[in-house]
């Protein structure tokens, strides 16, 4: 056959494909019913909600609604409910595996609901798309503070309660979801419920760390503390992780810390360098004695770095990581991150091993693996699990990898996958929000006897499964 025979023949089926496909997909919108009026079919706004922060997962949704109210989710879930419609809420749209993308769904951009409402000297009541940047802003021009701020403040509030929300006080005050005093939700079955330990009970329970499976949270009434003046900040250096491990444990049994954590840090020549990183609050100008406070530890004390503070630069600091990141580029590349909890009683042991097999690159030039000890007994929310020890362990690869390599993304998600499966069977536990797949077995296997109460609430408040597919829980 000559050649531009079948050219033309290629052609024509090529045509005749994409008429084919062209006539389906107008066939299909004339089926289905229409949308909310005030849900955007805009390209360009379909395609800023297909991915999220970690960068790995895509999703088209069908369409987004950007809520001016909890009527606008009400009328939403409603219109979903009787086409069986997947929704999506998102926040800052920080989530790192895909969890709150949906493939021809619809994605609930929260961002505008954002209103700080209601401060009092005990709480307030705030809506669920401000960022705890901003909240903390309001919060402290009356001297106080939510009890718990993640790391990074540029999260939503609704985002954080969903996962339960770890920071650096979290041995005294828990989770952030340990510190929400009522919520008010809109369930996957349309209905706008106000709920607390008193009020709906069991909705509370299974909305707070139940990673949005239940209802979307539009407004939260949190605690307040009075905020600290001022913030003494250590950063200690150790040799080794038995070194950094057995100074952490003396230091939060011994109260030294308002706040507590440490990482190992790659030094640049494919080694680690192991950091406490420790505070203390203070009112201006009644400093602690940094002799005082660092006395009988074993950390290599001429590198100690002291700094002092404000309370709000110090909760801010992570925003200049966050600026240098934009700046070489890599805060838009792949973030395959790995966030687990390691039992207190062999934590040292597990961590060592698995450093021990970690390549240099296993998390970056910027990256660094979360190391350190947390009371539990402050943990009450009854969907975060921990191991059942009085003190666990942190361990977080937190991966920004050099480039915007897949062969280099994949290959970290693999990697993650078994490191999961070494920490659970030697009893640790994710904190979930890593980028792994995870099946149902999976997450029953992880929520442990906290299933039954999740599985019910679920059955109970979004009985067809409609809302954050991207788990992948049910």
């Amino acid at each position: 056959m000559p050649s531009d025979r079948r050219m033309f023949l290629s052609a024509g089926l090529g045509v005749t494909a994409a008429l084919a496909s062209e006539l389906t997909t107008s066939a299909q919108a004339v089926d289905r019913p229409p949308l909310p009026g005030n849900v955007s079919l805009e390209p360009e706004v379909r395609a800023a909600t297909a991915h999220d922060f970690g960068r790995l997962i895509h999703r088209q949704p069908r369409g987004v609604l950007r809520p001016a109210s909890s009527a606008d989710i009400v009328s939403l879930m409603r219109w979903a409910k009787g086409q069986g419609v997947k929704v999506a809420a998102r926040g800052q749209g920080h989530s790192i595996y895909g969890r709150a993308l949906v493939e021809d769904g619809i994605v609930v951009d929260m961002s505008a609901m954002n209103a700080i409402r209601d401060i009092q000297q005990d709480r307030v009541a705030v809506d669920a798309g401000a960022t705890w940047r901003d909240l903390l802003d309001a919060t402290l021009a009356l001297a106080l503070t939510p009890p718990v701020l993640t790391n990074y403040l540029g999260l939503s509030v609704g985002g954080t309660i969903a996962v339960g929300g770890i920071g650096a006080t979290s041995s005294r005050h828990g989770m952030q979801t340990d510190n929400v005093i009522a919520l008010d939700v809109v369930t996957g079955e349309g209905k706008e419920v106000s709920c607390s330990a008193t009020e709906n009970p069991d909705l509370f329970d299974g909305t707070r760390a139940g990673l949005g499976q239940c209802s979307i949270v539009t407004r939260a009434t949190l605690r307040l503390v009075p905020a600290p003046e001022r913030v003494r900040r250590f950063q200690l250096f150790y040799r080794d992780l038995p070194s950094l491990a057995a100074d952490q444990r003396r230091v939060l049994t011994e109260g030294r810390f308002d706040q507590l954590q440490g990482a190992v840090l790659p030094d640049g020549s494919g080694g680690w360098r192991y950091q406490l990183d420790g505070a203390v609050y203070h009112a201006t100008g009644s400093a602690p004695d940094d002799k005082a406070v660092l006395s009988g530890l074993s950390d290599e004390r001429s590198a100690a770095v002291i700094t002092d503070l404000t309370y709000r630069e110090d909760a801010l600091a992570f925003g200049k990581f966050e600026t240098l990141l934009r700046s070489k580029g890599q805060w838009s590349n792949p973030q395959p991150w790995f966030l687990t909890f390691l039992r207190g009683s062999n934590a040292e042991r597990l961590a060592a091993g698995i450093l021990a097999g970690l390549k240099g690159d296993a998390v970056g030039p910027f990256g660094r693996i979360t190391f350190y000890p947390l009371f539990t007994k402050a943990f009450r929310t009854p969907l975060v699990r921990l191991p059942a020890e009085d003190i666990v362990f942190v361990f977080n690869l937190i991966r920004i990898p050099a480039s915007n390599d897949a062969a280099t993304a994949e290959r970290m998600l693999a990697e993650n996958r078994m490191l999961y499966d070494r920490i659970r069977e030697a009893g640790g536990i994710q904190y979930p929000v890593g980028a792994f797949a995870m099946s149902s077995d999976d997450w029953t296997a992880h929520f442990g006897s906290g299933w039954p109460q999740l599985r019910e609430a679920k059955q109970r408040y979004d009985p067809g499964h409609l809302l954050a597919p991207g788990y992948n829980l049910f």
